[in-house]
């Protein structure tokens, strides 16, 4: 089968390209050296963004890896340590070993569903430096929306709960929030709302909100002032960053209402895979812009029913041996909606004919 020449590409909301109106901020950004005396223009995207989350200060950081990284080395301060999270979260799984390997943390992975970790769980978790010669808990981290768990945002009396353990036990907590604002806007609630919950919150500009580069890291004024050595340490000073800082500024101050088309899309797009056959998906499960489709029923492996979507012109990826992920972004209207749900039809129906005449 030819391939068509216009993929609609579903793999991330990371695809997304800048708007003109970032594209115009970005040629007319004031720069200067943030290494040295500092960029303007990051400095303003930085109180922007602390102002959002209703933190006091900013860190532009290159991508959300990395602001988590520099949480957890703020958090720890070099001090050996736990770490509590969900097993599935994203400093888990994708951000290769760099909780161990560079900030000294050892993980306690707490099984959650959807995302959110068994308060009682937390609790048991939790060690003071004196009990059983076990590792002192120096973080609680929680992710939201939850990636694994198919953009589920965390209740927040479920993050008020977590807060409150961690409280009593005097451990910090950290939140993920890549997709904080796909969460805030699920939720109706501005992301301060979310992140008041913690001491330190991480968000990326560079999925749904359509920045071309970058993530930030929000906390108190001392906890930034902690960071930024850190953010050096790793290789994160970006000179005249404030080129992609000017994108970040468009995409906080006129991108984010909008990432309720996404998640209008994304539910469609799971009626419409539900409508063929259940078993692909439950959309009360799909409450953003994630969608998680099962093909174990199907008789063919993700990549396999992947590589056949890309055939048919949709592009998307296989995130386990029988799921395929699907997410919605700006460049995703209701026609592409319609032709990723066409597709998957078409390559369903090809796999059952083929295994009625096995």
């Amino acid at each position: 089968m030819a391939r068509p020449n216009t993929l609609i590409d579903l793999r991330s909301d990371t695809v997304t390209r800048p708007t003109a109106a970032m594209q115009a901020a970005m040629a007319a950004a004031e720069l200067g050296d943030d290494g040295l005396e500092g960029d303007p223009t990051v400095r303003r995207l930085e109180a922007l963004a602390a102002e959002r989350t209703g933190k006091e200060a900013g860190l532009y950081v290159t991508s959300g890896t990395m602001g988590n990284l520099l949480a957890l080395l703020t958090h720890a301060e070099g001090a050996a340590g736990s770490i509590v999270m969900e097993q599935t979260c994203h400093i888990m799984r994708v951000e290769t070993g760099g909780v161990s390997v560079l900030a000294g943390l050892l993980p306690i992975c707490i099984p959650g569903q959807h995302g959110a970790m068994p308060l009682d769980a937390v609790e048991r978790a939790m060690r003071p430096k004196s009990v059983g010669g076990g590792f002192q808990t120096r973080l609680v981290s929680v992710e939201t929306t939850h990636n694994v768990a198919g953009g589920f945002p965390l209740p927040l009396d479920h993050l008020a709960a977590v807060r409150a353990i961690a409280d009593r036990h005097g451990v910090p907590v950290h939140i993920d929030g890549a997709r904080i604002f796909n969460a805030a806007v699920a939720q109706k609630v501005g992301a301060a709302e979310i992140a008041r919950h913690a001491d330190s919150v991480t968000f990326c500009i560079s999925k749904g909100l359509s920045a071309p580069v970058g993530s930030l890291l929000c906390g108190s004024r001392d906890f930034i002032a902690r960071a930024r050595p850190y953010r050096r340490m790793v290789g994160g000073n970006m000179r005249q960053s404030g080129v992609i800082a000017a994108a970040g500024i468009v995409a906080l101050e006129q991108m984010v209402e909008r990432l309720a088309e996404d998640h209008a899309r994304a539910s469609a797009l799971a009626k419409g895979l539900h409508a063929i056959d259940p078993r692909f998906v439950d959309p009360a499960l799909c409450p953003t812009n994630i969608v998680r489709m099962n093909t174990a029923h199907t008789g063919m492996s993700a990549f396999d029913f992947a590589d056949q979507l890309k055939a048919e012109g949709i592009w998307c990826g296989p995130y386990a041996d029988d799921v395929i992920r699907f997410v919605t972004n700006r460049h995703i209207d209701e026609a592409a909606v319609a032709a990723a749900i066409a597709a998957v039809e078409r390559v369903f129906a090809r796999a059952r004919a083929g295994r009625k005449s096995a």
